[in-house]
């Protein structure tokens, strides 16, 4: 193929009308896009909202002595001292939200955090609509000046599963289930 000599050739070749499109190639590109449009309705995933719930009546207090967190046998200087974290939450939603968090900032006497790095405490599971007690467990390391204090405590779920689901009736591990009575 030669090299085009004058603009004018170029031209041409630019006003040259462009084939219409196979009606095979258009019928398949229609059923690819429907086929599409129809899995992304029907099977795709829907969106998970993060629904932030109010918390209150929290206070931080050492975990009972028969409860096998607070470890009353162990007394050494290295390690850690159990702590019940207990609360009431409240979803004003009509529906239950899922996968909850609790998040808070635990102070020692003068005012420094216990868990630096680290504001979220412990999933509550499940909150149904309403008020619900809740009660985690948290490990402070031994030798904390008290009293401990808790600030800007909140919880975050969600309006779908995103974690792994817990067999039926095992909401909560056992540790946390000898809490919550």
């Amino acid at each position: 193929m030669e090299p085009f000599r004058n603009s004018a050739d170029a031209s041409l070749l630019q006003r040259r009308p462009q084939r219409p499109p196979q009606p095979l190639a258009l019928l398949l590109g229609l059923s690819l896009g429907l086929g599409l449009l129809l899995a992304l309705a029907l099977g795709g995933a829907s969106p998970v909202w993060a629904a932030d719930l109010q918390v209150s009546e929290v206070r931080l207090e050492p975990c009972p002595s028969a409860d096998v967190g607070s470890q009353p046998d162990l007394s050494r200087p290295s390690g850690a001292t159990c702590f019940a974290l207990r609360g009431v939450v409240l979803n004003p939603g009509r529906r239950a939200v899922i996968d909850t968090d609790v998040f808070a900032l635990i102070l020692d006497a003068s005012g420094e955090p216990v868990l630096p790095n680290r504001t979220r405490v412990g999933s509550i599971g499940d909150v149904p609509p309403g008020r619900s007690d809740f009660a985690l467990r948290l490990a402070v390391p031994a030798g904390t000046p008290g009293p401990l204090q808790v600030r800007n405590a909140k919880a975050r779920g969600f309006s779908a599963p995103v974690r792994t689901r817990a067999a039926e009736g095992e909401e909560l591990l056992p540790l946390e289930q000898a809490l919550a009575e």
